[in-house]
């Protein structure tokens, strides 16, 4: 197996945007949560699968361990470094992209951070989300614009040279020039990669009250697709290319054989985007092997109950169809400014694009919607501002 997602799901603090399964004030439960995590991870590597069939694409990819979250960066070097190992008998570090999600206000300084980089860590994904304090303070986040400045610096300074910032657009009280201001900074720092995520209000956040109880206010649909496009326009003119919906990285050097796709890509999700298949351990972490997809049991409690009594901790398996798999390549591959290739459907699948999607993909290009050219399909701007009317015609 190439690719392996590992969940973490401790938190100082839940974010009001927040419907991840995190959980606050548990420390108490870490270090049995590590133990349990080690041992899950112990059981996937005698029952791991063979991955699927790759295609030439999907074949390009480093192996990956993406540590998530919640807030991995809460986990001690000691524990973090037990995880690792433990997961090395499925993914081996050697030669892995090796990812942490960190959060500003939990990363220690540089003697953590090179701590983390020494143990196998060689990539870090930072929840930035805001460089206007008062929103973070709505948001929930425990960090400060200075301390996230510093902790990036800090990274770099560790031996980081493959870094992420996370931030989110259309957030409350959010106008143009704030969001201007803020791209502004994020290219003066000169960081590699960027994601850029529009705020999505889940119901059963406390944001979602505060908004529909009308103590919040959020930009509206315009203004927040105003910012992306002006997102879009800025990053570009600063140099980096964005090879996906929500996703840039410095840089026009390709990732071969994917075009469009840079270097600097982040390749664990370049493996969600292509349909790979992955492995996942910890409490509500999904998995996916075909023919089926799988998650955890969500609590802490139950989690670690479950692997104490030598089982599997899984709390549910989706059987999966050849029609959900080529949906799921499409819709997926479609995030991607490159778009599918002809060539890795067919491989990924089983059989031709257009044997599985000719009328559809015809009506969507006379529609405007998306393109077809050097054995691709791909988005046009349109169909990038309507994608969810793309991606139904392959449901």
């Amino acid at each position: 197996m190439k690719h392996l997602y590992l969940h973490i799901p401790f938190c100082h603090r839940r974010c009001s945007y927040c419907d991840f399964n995190t959980y606050a004030n548990m420390e108490d439960r870490v270090e049995a949560y590590v133990q349990a995590l080690c041992d899950e991870l112990a059981m996937l590597a005698t029952e791991a699968p063979l991955a699927s069939p790759a295609s030439p694409e999907a074949a390009a990819l480093r192996p990956t361990i993406f540590l998530g979250g919640g807030t991995p960066t809460m986990l001690s070097l000691e524990q973090l470094e037990r995880v690792l190992q433990a997961a090395s008998a499925i993914v081996p570090l050697d030669g892995a992209e090796v990812t942490s999600e960190a959060n500003p206000g939990t990363v220690l300084g540089r003697d953590y951070l090179r701590g983390l980089r020494a143990i196998g860590v060689n990539r870090l994904s930072m929840g930035v989300q805001s460089l206007h304090d008062p929103t973070l303070r709505v948001l929930g986040r425990i960090h400060t614009a200075a301390e996230a400045r510093q902790s990036y610096e800090d990274a770099r300074a560790a031996g980081f040279d493959s870094v992420n910032l996370d931030f989110i657009f259309g957030l409350p009280g959010q106008d143009a020039a704030q969001w201007a201001a803020t791209l502004e900074q994020i290219v003066a720092w000169g960081v590699e990669h960027l994601s850029l995520y529009s705020l999505i209000l889940e119901e059963s956040t406390p944001l979602y009250a505060q908004v529909t109880g009308g103590r919040v206010r959020v930009p509206d649909d315009d203004a927040t697709g105003a910012m992306y496009e002006a997102a879009i326009e800025r990053l570009h003119t600063a140099g980096y290319t964005q090879y996906e919906i929500s996703n840039w990285a410095l840089g026009a050097a390709p990732l071969a054989p994917i075009p469009g796709v840079p270097a600097l890509v982040c390749h664990h999700n370049l493996a969600y985007w292509l349909n790979s298949d992955y492995l996942a351990a910890g409490a509500g972490a999904h998995g996916h092997v075909f023919p089926a997809r799988y998650h955890d049991l969500l609590g802490v409690d139950d989690y670690i109950r479950a692997v104490r009594a030598g089982r599997r901790p899984v709390a549910e398996t989706i059987a999966l169809s050849e029609a959900d798999l080529r949906a799921e390549t499409m819709f997926m591959g479609l995030r991607l400014n490159a778009g599918v290739g002809e060539a890795h459907f067919a491989a990924r699948c089983g059989l031709p694009l257009d044997a599985a999607y000719g009328e559809p993909l015809a009506e969507l290009v006379d529609q405007g919607l998306v393109e077809r050219s050097a054995g691709r399909v791909r988005l046009t701007g349109r169909g990038r501002m309507l994608g969810n009317r793309v991606f139904e015609r392959f449901v």
